[in-house]
């Protein structure tokens, strides 16, 4: 197969049990607004506003719908603000609650007080009048953020006031991701080839009709493979998309070509 010849125009998974459909690969933008405290193997620049303006007009040519941005990604939100300007319905956007990264680091809150700062704030940032996901940036204490309520009540109010259309939680245990998913209508969570503990996760959305979005398939830029691992997260059925953070518009049009192949099996 000629990856060059390759989109996914046309090809989308819904998102669980809502009206939002996406393109089986989603692009991830933290390397649009911060190269500081990363996991990357290899140092990166940030792109200037021509390099970013070409590789999301790359993606949508390719048939990518979604992209995915938090507070915590530096200037991500920001940018995106300008960079999708008249493309707003061209994209589904997802975004979070509850990290901040400031002066190096990440600091968490998730007070009902906050998240709606942070969801007023995202829009503006974003100059939209609604977001089509919102997730709640977890880390790591999965079940106390759940069990304390504040941030999903929230969402949930905001999703009643049309504000975003869909609310979950990025989670990083097995016992919270499968909490998150009781009461609310997503799970981003962590899946790849040498790392498959959250399975249950997978399994329990599919069943329960639970949008799933997939982050580090590629496991933070470590994977010797990348195609295989794109096409082992994607053959599992539960999944919506798998968020990847490239920057390379080469990379970019290779993951296309194996979410292409993986969503063909």
């Amino acid at each position: 197969m000629n990856s060059a010849n390759v989109s996914l125009h046309g090809v989308r998974r819904q998102f669980g049990s809502t009206d939002i459909y996406l393109s089986p690969l989603g692009l991830g933008t933290v390397k649009l607004g911060r190269n500081t405290g990363v996991k990357y193997p290899q140092t990166f620049h940030i792109p200037d506003d021509a390099a970013a303006a070409n590789l999301i007009a790359h993606a949508h040519a390719l048939g990518i719908n979604l992209i995915d941005t938090a507070p915590a990604y530096g200037t991500s939100e920001e940018r995106l603000g300008n960079l999708l300007r008249g493309q707003r319905n061209e994209w589904v956007i997802c975004t979070k609650v509850g990290e901040e990264f400031e002066n190096g680091e990440s600091h968490y809150d998730f007070s009902a007080e906050h998240t709606r700062l942070s969801i007023e704030r995202s829009l503006k940032r974003l100059q939209t009048d609604y977001l089509d996901i919102v997730l709640i940036h977890s880390d790591g204490s999965d079940l106390a953020i759940i069990e304390n309520g504040a941030a999903l009540t929230v969402l949930e109010q905001c999703k009643h006031e049309g504000l975003i259309r869909a609310y979950g939680m990025s989670t990083k245990t097995v016992e919270g991701g499968i909490a998150a998913a009781k009461i609310s209508d997503a799970v981003m969570a962590t899946y790849h080839i040498d790392y498959t503990v959250e399975q249950p996760v997978l399994d329990f959305c599919g069943v329960q009709r639970k949008g799933v979005l997939i982050k580090k398939a590629f496991a933070s830029g470590h994977t010797a493979d990348p195609d295989a691992a794109l096409r082992f997260v994607l053959r599992q059925h539960s999944v919506s998309s798998v968020i990847a953070g490239t920057i390379n518009p080469q990379h970019l049009q290779q993951n296309v070509a194996a979410a292409f192949s993986a969503d063909s099996d």
